[in-house]
């Protein structure tokens, strides 16, 4: 384009040259003033005109015709004056188109690597049919139904339009407008009208609705639970799954039908996040979840992490463990790695999804989760003091574990900035070598010790070691934290070592040095 201007430029000052030789030329090539020749005059009609200048007695009359010669060229000039200031106008719009262009090219190229994070190919479509065993009549090629769907559109780009009005302007420094990914919400419903709490909490305190779009994703058809995430507005994105009939399911599975739809409702919801709307991660949440003042700060700051390193999976704002006495109240910012799927508001990007998407189960779909062949030796971030809590006893769980453990989570209260931390400590390589020489150098007690805590003067880190399920098993009842295993990983575990805090002392319930690999077999 730059070269079609500078030509258009060049044939201008050419003409211009032009012009002026062909002007010379005719000048020096008219017939002497005495002998104008029959109609051989710069005009038609070449005696008449010439017959002007003559006077008296036919003479001719020398000062009138300098004159006239002297206009004719002043009027040629001024025509060339004319085309001069054209090419110079047309020249200065050139001039600010490439200045656009340039631009344009570099936000484009800024946008691409920065604000949107889209992979470079194509969003896949949504899968055609399901599992042969379930014989379900499941379609998810179903068009979503979608009430604000719109708003999310346009959510998505208003980072990118940002700064292109700051670019536009040049009033402020680009790095004050600097985009950041954007991080949708997607909250499970169902049938629970108690979604007004967790939707409260999450626009409260929401830092921005254009980097934190939050969907709702509405099974059941509930009609009072429809109409209370209606209330927020253009505040969220409604959507519902369409197919709401009963999966066909093994007699001896009827009582899990929920489970069955609920895997169902995950994978028709995270297709919308991914496909339809085109995210490049997501973090869900259910229906029953309340969050902490720095849930989306802890996200923000931890999907770099995600991003870069290929052992993590996901992050998660729960803790297992995460009662009040087996946390440290004064370790907010305290961040672990964990073998075992926490969920219960958890961050996975869109080629995780690519992975687990086509092989995504019937049911249980967070037990599967955890399986090995799914898990393949990754690791999720989770915090010392949950981001999150669970208020909704009610389910298909019928309560599990709420009345034991659930309802004592504690729920972080101090806004901490992640953002502003160097959390490059939580990469493999870093964390590891750490870890492994804290746990095997902490001194070695036994559980009685701890319990009576006469004998031991510090704070810890203590560690109690187990050999089997058993002792493992029976160690975690005795202190107090969960002693369930999933695919042999223990909850909140990483390398086979718990860690919390009992009466006040950091204690590391953990394997013998040297430890491997988990047992599928102590499930």
């Amino acid at each position: 384009m730059v070269r079609k201007k500078g030509s258009l430029i060049l044939c201008g000052a050419f003409l211009f040259v032009a012009w002026n030789a062909l002007l010379l030329l005719y000048l020096w090539g008219r017939p002497p003033i005495g002998r104008p020749g029959e109609g051989g005059g710069a005009e038609p009609g070449g005696k008449e005109e010439w017959g002007v200048g003559r006077g008296k007695g036919g003479q001719i009359n020398l000062a009138g015709e300098v004159i006239r010669l002297a206009e004719e060229v002043e009027i040629q000039l001024e025509t060339q004056k004319k085309l001069l200031k054209q090419i110079e106008s047309h020249r200065a719009v050139w001039a600010r188109q490439k200045d656009v262009g340039k631009r344009q090219t570099v936000d484009t190229k800024e946008v691409k690597e920065e604000v949107v994070h889209q992979p470079s190919k194509p969003p896949l479509p949504v899968k055609d049919s399901v599992d042969d065993r379930t014989q379900t009549d499941v379609q998810l090629t179903q068009k979503p139904v979608h009430t604000v769907a719109p708003n999310l559109k346009l959510e998505q780009h208003q980072a990118t339009e940002i700064k292109e009005d700051v670019a536009e302007n040049n009033n402020l420094p680009t790095s004050v407008a600097s985009p950041q990914v954007v991080i949708p919400i997607l909250v499970i419903a169902c049938d629970r009208v108690t979604v007004k709490r967790s939707l409260d909490r999450l626009i409260q305190y929401r830092p921005s609705p254009q980097l934190y779009p939050i969907i709702v994703s509405q099974d059941c058809g509930h009609a009072e639970t429809a109409r209370v995430i209606g209330s927020y507005g253009d505040q969220v994105t409604h959507i519902s799954q369409p197919d709401l009939s009963d999966i066909r399911v093994r007699p001896e599975h009827r009582k899990f039908q929920g489970y069955y739809k609920i895997a169902r409702h995950y994978r028709w919801a995270l297709n919308q996040v991914f496909n339809t709307f085109s995210q490049s991660t997501v973090v869900v949440v259910e229906d029953d979840l309340e969050v902490a003042p720095d849930f989306f700060e802890y996200f923000q700051a931890l999907y770099p992490i995600l991003r870069d390193d290929p052992s993590l999976w996901c992050v998660s704002a729960w803790n297992d463990n995460g009662r009040d006495a087996l946390v440290d109240p004064s370790k907010a910012d305290l961040l672990h790695r964990t073998d075992f799927f926490p969920g219960l508001g958890w961050m996975l990007l869109k080629n995780m999804w690519d992975e687990l998407e086509p092989k995504w189960p019937l049911a249980f779909w967070d037990d599967w989760m955890r399986q090995p062949e799914q898990r393949k030796d990754r690791s999720c971030i989770r915090p010392e003091i949950s981001r999150t809590i669970t208020f909704g006893r009610k389910g298909v769980s019928l309560g599990q574990f709420f009345d034991q453990y659930l309802r004592y989570i504690k729920l972080n209260t101090q806004f901490v900035p992640f953002t502003k931390q160097d959390l490059s400590y939580l990469l493999k390589e870093k964390y590891d070598e750490k870890f492994i020489k804290e746990i095997y150098s902490a001194p070695l007690v036994k559980i009685e010790e701890l319990q009576q805590g006469g004998s031991l003067r510090d704070p810890g880190p203590y560690r109690v070691q187990y050999s089997s399920r058993d002792s493992f098993k029976v160690f975690a009842r005795n202190l107090g934290v969960m002693d369930d295993l999933k695919s042999g990983v223990p909850r909140t575990g990483y390398r086979g070592v718990v860690s919390f805090l009992y009466r006040g002392r950091r204690v590391l319930l953990a394997p013998p040095e040297g430890w491997m690999k988990y047992d599928i077999s102590w499930s």
